[in-house]
């Protein structure tokens, strides 16, 4: 049941300069965690497979002829999982080719070569570049990518993909990877902390610069969400020992003074008081005079049962 209030733009405690880096990276372990988390019968998937899945639903087939650059990735985010789910549906197949139907022995067919099909590159970028954690993601995928430098999502260069092309020290870089590959935007539990004033300059960059945009927040303005989150406290406290073995601060801050289930639970509160919903969105694609030749689709799914549910708002240039 949606509450019919505005949307406030409270206090996050994660969002705090005061708030001290190592219990900061706690709360973003426990967050990332989530992401990839698949409880059965309580969810039908992750919530970064479900990502996956509304992508492939809207974009169809011309999902591969992006690049898709996620804004304000953190430490990296959902994002290494999303992409491992996308290129589990666009999975690149070895060269080869094909005579009478059958795969020659030396890979020809009266001299005709089926050229490959790559793979759906993403690329991690943010204002304060996590650099050592994205270079061991990337190292886990030819198709995770990451700019070095800091991206500011409000100003946003249109050469940003020629960027990340030529300074990633990635292994054997192929010149035509990305080649006449379109920008595709990825907010993933992001756009939520900007501020309307932010967002509507974030906005306005993403409708001039690149050829897509996708909001995704897994929470919102109603019961069912807010119910979810609170239901955070008692699961990290039941699953924490297990899912973070090994990282004695993260379990200390968790059972011996629980301050990072509490700043969990606080946050996804006010992180579901901050979502904008489709139409809020809109009203920004509309402020900053943008909307023409663009296509938007938007839409629920949920997550977690009995309440928890993404919400999604899609752009797409329309002859982009």
């Amino acid at each position: 049941m949606a509450l019919p209030i505005p949307r406030l733009h409270l206090l996050e405690i994660d969002d705090q300069s005061w708030f001290p880096s190592p219990l900061r990276a706690c709360v973003q372990n426990c967050l990332t965690f989530l992401w990839k988390l698949h409880a059965p019968i309580l969810q039908p998937t992750s919530p970064a497979s479900l990502v996956a899945q509304t992508l492939q639903t809207v974009l169809d087939k011309t999902l591969p002829s992006y690049t898709f650059v996620d804004f304000c990735s953190g430490a990296g985010g959902p994002t290494p999982f999303i992409e491992r789910a996308v290129n589990k549906i666009y999975k690149p197949s070895r060269n080869h080719s094909t005579q009478n139907g059958h795969v020659s022995a030396n890979g020809h067919a009266n001299g005709a070569v089926v050229e490959e099909e790559q793979g759906v590159d993403f690329v991690m970028t943010d204002i304060h570049p996590h650099l050592l954690a994205w270079e061991k993601a990337a190292k886990k995928s030819d198709h995770l990518l990451y700019v070095p430098t800091p991206v500011d999502a409000g100003a946003a260069p249109r050469d940003l993909l020629a960027l990340a092309n030529t300074t990633l020290p990635i292994p054997n870089p192929d010149p035509r990877k990305n080649k006449n590959k379109k920008i595709f935007r990825l907010f993933s539990l992001a756009f939520h902390h900007f501020d309307t004033p932010l967002a509507a300059k974030i906005m306005r960059n993403t409708l001039e610069t690149h050829d897509g945009f996708a909001i995704f927040e897994l929470q919102g303005r109603d019961v069912g969400n807010l119910f979810t989150v609170l239901m955070l406290g008692p699961l990290l406290w039941a699953g924490s020992w297990y899912w973070f073995w090994g990282q004695w601060g993260h379990l200390f801050w968790t059972y011996v003074l629980p301050v990072v289930p509490a700043v969990v639970v606080f946050d996804g509160l006010v992180s579901c008081l901050r979502t904008r919903r489709a139409g809020e969105v809109m009203e920004l694609v509309e402020k900053v005079g943008g909307g023409r030749g663009w296509r938007f689709e938007s839409g629920r799914s949920m997550h977690t049962w009995p309440g928890g549910t993404m919400s999604w708002f899609i752009g797409v240039k329309e002859g982009g």
